[in-house]
């Protein structure tokens, strides 16, 4: 399967331009002229890299790579009809990876998207070869050494709160009841448990991820039957 890109312009001509470049290069491109229907495009596709101009009518690019790394790691350049040092470094610091100065060379571009595509696909692969080893929306879990990191930065985890958060990645997307955790975690010490221990291990790994319980970035409450982390 080609990777899927997202281009937002809203100059046409430059957008419809990325548009070609790419799709001969055999990418697959979901292109948008402005911020709402690209915002769209993100919470339903699976993509593989994003390049945003700055300056949109609106929500400005800024604003849509903010969005991308509340969920997302794939690749991000930003497209700019500055110059100046302080859009590139705001971006940066917004999560982009790369930036480049309107005008551009479309060839220049592809250059850039395959690089950072090369890149991105080195360092996912080569950690998902091992399957001791989770990878999802910033997460690492090493199941062999007990080890685990959240954008890059090692958290310090209990047993029991590396166990959850194991089972919750290993079943990203599914929810996960706390009967289910109890019985992966305690087995048959289950029944002699108070259903309010899972609860307490939840808000104490939100707390060490700095996952605010009423808009969680990883970890979801679906009430009344578990968690999930999607």
């Amino acid at each position: 399967m080609s990777d899927k890109i997202l281009v937002v312009d809203d100059e046409h001509e430059i957008a419809d331009l990325v548009e070609l470049y790419l799709k001969n290069e055999n990418y697959t491109v979901y292109k948008f002229y402005t911020a709402e229907e690209a915002l769209e495009c993100i919470e339903k596709m699976d993509l593989d890299l994003a390049i945003l101009d700055i300056m949109l009518p609106g929500t400005s690019g800024l604003t849509i790579c903010q969005k991308i790394r509340e969920k997302h790691t794939y690749p991000i350049i930003m497209l700019t009809a500055k110059d100046s040092e302080i859009d590139k470094i705001t971006g940066l610091t917004m999560g982009a990876d790369d930036y480049i100065t309107k005008p551009f060379r479309p060839l220049e571009l592809v250059a850039r998207v395959k690089a950072q595509l090369r890149r991105y696909k080195q360092y996912n692969g080569g950690i998902e070869q091992n399957e001791n080893v989770i990878v999802h929306s910033g997460i690492v879990i090493n199941k062999d050494t007990h080890e685990c990191f959240l954008n890059e930065k090692p958290l310090s985890l209990t047993p029991t709160e590396f166990a959850i958060l194991r089972i919750l990645c290993e079943n990203k997307g599914k929810v996960v009841s706390s009967e289910q955790l109890f019985h992966e975690i305690w087995g048959d010490e289950y029944f002699s448990k108070s259903n309010n221990t899972i609860t307490v291990h939840i808000r104490h790994l939100r707390e060490k991820m700095n996952d605010r319980s009423d808009h969680p970035k990883y970890i979801k409450t679906v009430w009344g039957v578990g968690y999930k982390i999607e």
